[in-house]
């Protein structure tokens, strides 16, 4: 009897998050756009280089792809979000940048999880910038 109680109580090991489920890779890299971003200043009514990097993690399609682009997720709908975001105007914050386009990647009904990292390129010295990741539920 004391034996079961132990066993009940013994906390079961939890799987993984997505153990045992194919995921597929989309990624985009290294684009490089003019934005108008930052807080101080001297970042208001200019455009700084910034890089964005992003990496979404999709369900596998259950039918067959056939070659045809409408059944991908497809890496422009990346590059269009990140454009469509960028042309609304200022935008202070680069985790400000980063959590929209994470939100964007994952309305996208196939996308789980994305990684965004977002590079100011004009900033001393050399790169300074944020990477989130997100998944569906916590963005």
């Amino acid at each position: 009897m004391a034996e079961q109680r132990l066993r009940r109580a013994a906390p079961k090991p939890k799987p993984e998050p997505d153990e045992g489920k194919a995921v597929d890779r989309v990624f985009m890299r290294d684009l490089v756009l003019d934005v108008e971003i930052g807080v101080y200043t001297n970042e208001k009514g200019v455009t700084q280089r910034v890089r964005f990097s992003v990496d979404v993690d999709v369900m596998p399609v259950t039918l067959a792809l056939d070659d045809d682009i409408a059944r991908a997720f497809d890496y422009d709908t990346i590059v269009i979000g990140i454009k469509t975001i960028i042309a609304r105007g200022h935008i202070n914050l680069v985790e400000t940048l980063a959590e929209e386009v994470a939100r964007h990647c994952l309305a996208h009904p196939r996308a789980a999880s994305v990684k965004v990292v977002i590079e100011k390129l004009d900033k001393e010295p050399g790169a300074v910038g944020v990477e989130i990741v997100r998944s569906k539920g916590s963005a």
